[in-house]
């Protein structure tokens, strides 16, 4: 998902220096939601890994 984002932020560089503007905020709109949804998930599992952790230990 990270390497999704990281592909969609180039492409939107990528597009703004070309002058498709439209497209290049299209782009990195996705970009930022597939970070930030990474981030939620990637927090969430850290969480979850901690708790089962102690319950397991």
């Amino acid at each position: 998902m990270l390497k999704w984002a990281l592909i969609f932020a180039i492409a939107a560089l990528v597009l703004g220096v070309l002058g498709f503007s439209g497209m290049a905020g299209a782009a990195w709109g996705i970009a930022k939601f597939l970070f930030w949804l990474f981030v939620i998930i990637a927090v969430l599992f850290f969480i979850l890994g901690v708790t089962v952790y102690k319950k397991v230990t």
